[in-house]
């Protein structure tokens, strides 16, 4: 058996004899089975239940009565986001960024009900999850377990004698490493079967699910470099564990915390009361179909006389207020689309800038690789709001077109008594509309989306070794 084997045997049986460090792994793996089970079983209930309701209030659409279109439009429409199979993985920004639309027409609703706004404040210092545990317990752990490895060696003089005897500094290193990579191995490994687990249904992807497994894996063995990097430049041991308690503290709580709020200083982003404001006003510039005077309408009034051939909008063959539905929808989803694409900008750059911050701390790169893999992160929640924003307008002006052609213009503006009656459709008009279907993102463009964060936690681990190797051509140099 090599040294560096009989080394890491030593250690693990150090680790083992120290009953504070069995019971903590013990915890570790309790804890993890614990998150896998009750990550899986929430987002089991969480996608039955708006699955439950998205079929409710589509059977409540196609249920509606004979009406006039235009009230369909009003009446309006809710669909839900539906959940990826890694989202128990990993749930992302889901809890936060609400899950359920309301569709209508003449305006872009965001979306509602997240987890946040309805459950404890402790949703929003993190769920427990797989992801939580391997990101924030999991290194922990290891600190606790790994902090004296080298420093320990040094500080009682034991790394002398092993070098008396023909042992290397450097298999010194590798056997500490091997011990503390166990270690490591055996804290991940319950959350990488409780991923797969959950992964393995019918809509898992394998591409997202190797990126995580491998990002992951770098993040642990990240830590067991810098552990042992630590111990063995830091002369006591109890020094080292101060000093790696602080660097987890920085790493994992603090700056992923701060970074956020930093972005939001640098690129400000307009509430929603803001752009409903400024959609309003603009709106009001862009014209007014009800006024007969407004240059726009007067104008698109005009195009359509002279493309029909008729001097009056009664001897148009469709109704001249369905048309005028159809223009007016496109003119405030133009609107609505300018002022999404700028939010979406602004988040974007802020997004941005928190990434940029992982070359701080590979905490905020293992987080937004994880998310991106799974699916739940900004870009998903955009999707999301793309889709539905699609959707809305695609309805909306099936909508206005069966007004225009199925309601006449002089039913549409009679006041007799039979006239509410002659200017509804049949219902099934209702029925025949498409169902809102998400299109969820193939394996590559999640794994894609994931790549630049798992190259930040590799180039973090690369300059690790490195340190690692010059400390360790230092290791027991100093009286």
């Amino acid at each position: 058996m090599s040294a560096a084997r009989l080394i890491a045997r030593d250690e693990l049986r150090l680790m083992a004899r120290n009953r504070v460090a069995v019971i903590a792994l013990i915890l570790l793996v309790l804890l993890t089975l614990v998150a896998v089970l009750s990550s899986w079983s929430h987002q089991r209930g969480i996608a039955e239940l708006r699955a439950r309701h998205a079929a409710v209030a589509e059977q409540a659409f196609d249920a509606q009565p004979d009406r006039h279109p235009h009230r369909m439009v009003h009446y309006g429409h809710f669909i839900f986001r539906p959940l990826g199979a890694l989202a128990a993985f990993d749930p992302g920004v889901d809890a936060f960024t609400g899950n359920s639309m309301f569709l209508e027409g003449h305006r872009q609703n965001t979306a509602n009900f997240g987890d946040v706004r309805q459950s404890s404040l402790l949703v929003r210092f993190g769920q427990l999850t797989p992801a939580f545990v391997l990101q924030v317990v999991a290194p922990l752990l290891l600190i606790f377990l790994g902090y004296g490895g080298l420093a320990r060696e040094t500080e009682r003089g034991t790394l002398r004698l092993l070098m008396l005897q023909g042992v290397s500094r450097g298999q010194v290193v590798r056997g500490k490493l091997l011990a503390l990579g166990t270690v490591a191995l055996l804290a991940g490994l319950p959350a990488m079967i409780g991923f797969v687990l959950i992964a393995g249904q019918p809509d898992a992807l394998a591409l997202p699910m190797l990126v995580i497994a491998l990002g992951y894996l770098a993040w642990l063995t990240l830590w067991v470099v810098a552990i042992l990097l630590v111990s063995a430049v830091v002369r006591r041991s109890r020094d080292a564990l101060l000093a790696l308690v602080a660097l987890w503290a920085v790493a994992v709580v603090l700056l992923p915390r701060v970074a956020p709020d930093v972005a939001s200083a640098v690129v400000p982003l307009q509430n929603r009361l803001q752009t409903d404001v400024a959609i309003a006003r603009d709106l009001r510039a862009m014209g007014d179909s009800h006024n007969p005077d407004d240059p726009h309408f007067a104008a698109f009034k005009a195009q359509v006389l002279a493309r029909y051939g008729v001097s009056r909008v009664e001897d148009l063959p469709v109704n001249y207020k369905g048309l005028l539905g159809l223009e007016g929808e496109r003119l405030s989803s133009d609107l609505f689309e300018r002022y999404a694409g700028q939010s979406y900008a602004a988040q974007e750059s802020q997004n941005a800038l928190v990434e940029a911050a992982g070359m701080l701390s590979p905490a905020i790169a293992i987080r937004s690789l994880s998310m991106a893999a799974a699916g739940t992160d900004f870009a998903g929640h955009r999707r999301f709001l793309e889709q539905a924003e699609a959707y809305r307008y695609a309805l909306v002006q099936r909508l206005n077109r069966l007004q225009a052609n199925a309601v006449s213009y002089a039913d549409d503006t009679a006041k007799d008594a039979g006239a509410d009656r002659r200017k509804r459709i049949d219902a099934g008009n209702w029925q025949a509309m498409p169902a809102f279907v998400f299109a969820a993102p193939d394996g590559a463009t999640l794994a894609r989306g994931a790549v630049p964060a798992l190259l930040i936690v590799l180039g973090w681990l690369a300059v690790a070794a490195a340190l690692l190797m010059l400390a360790t051509r230092q290791l027991g140099a100093r009286r």
